[in-house]
């Protein structure tokens, strides 16, 4: 048999389980640590306040020839020289041999100009009249220069890529003229095929000057001779 005290023993051990399970019961449920994300390198990016983009930069291309003549060796920028002739002011001569244009302005003086001129066995001399003046101008290569070269095209409209630039004077009858160039390099060269060629400041300014019927006197290459000199 148990002894009293034995009961009284077992009874506090019953009781003391019996309340641990309680308070096991009643005790509030704690939140599981979340689980860890497989690929953690896939989470998405913080997010960032919003930037417009910087607006791109402007360029600007410089007009058809602009800056040609600064570009120009010194004796062949257009200014005004001493020159020595007796034909009246408003005669345009062509000094081939040493590729100068000079627009006689009198009192001994005259505008004079760089310009391209014919190459080898395509230079010629004479005196002529400005006929006729085109802004702009079309071009249509002559028939003898389509049969050196064939592959030109038969018509070009005038504008920045014709070769022919911004201002075209028309000689007499002939196949020749006073015009512009989009190739400004060419200054100072032997290399048209006859014609007269100015940058395409040098023609509009020349261009406004020069009057239908002007005379224009053309040099053979045989005069070197260069009378026009600075004006100081």
């Amino acid at each position: 048999m148990l002894s009293i005290d034995a009961v009284r023993s077992q009874s506090r051990i019953v009781l003391y389980v019996f309340a641990l399970g309680i308070a096991a019961v009643s005790a509030p449920a704690q939140a599981a640590p979340p689980a860890a994300l497989p690929f953690p390198f896939l989470l998405p990016p913080p997010a960032l306040a919003y930037e417009p983009p910087a607006a791109a930069p402007q360029i600007i291309t410089p007009s058809e020839d602009e800056g040609a003549a600064s570009e120009l060796p010194a004796r062949l920028r257009r200014q005004v020289v001493s020159y020595a002739t007796r034909e009246a002011p408003g005669t345009v001569i062509i000094d081939t041999p040493n590729t100068y244009l000079y627009y006689v302005t009198g009192g001994g003086r005259a505008i004079r100009y760089g310009i391209g001129v014919g190459r080898d066995g395509f230079t010629w001399s004479g005196v002529q009249s400005v006929t006729k003046k085109a802004e702009w101008p079309d071009w249509t290569p002559p028939p003898e220069m389509i049969a050196r070269q064939p592959y030109l095209p038969r018509h070009m409209a005038g504008g920045p890529g014709n070769p022919l630039g911004a201002r075209a004077m028309y000689l007499g009858g002939t196949v020749y003229r006073i015009h512009g160039t989009n190739a400004p390099e060419t200054i100072g060269t032997h290399v048209s095929s006859g014609c007269i060629r100015l940058t395409n400041q040098d023609v509009i300014d020349l261009y406004s000057r020069v009057n239908v019927g002007t005379k224009v006197i053309v040099l053979p290459m045989e005069r070197r001779a260069d009378l026009g000199k600075a004006v100081r």
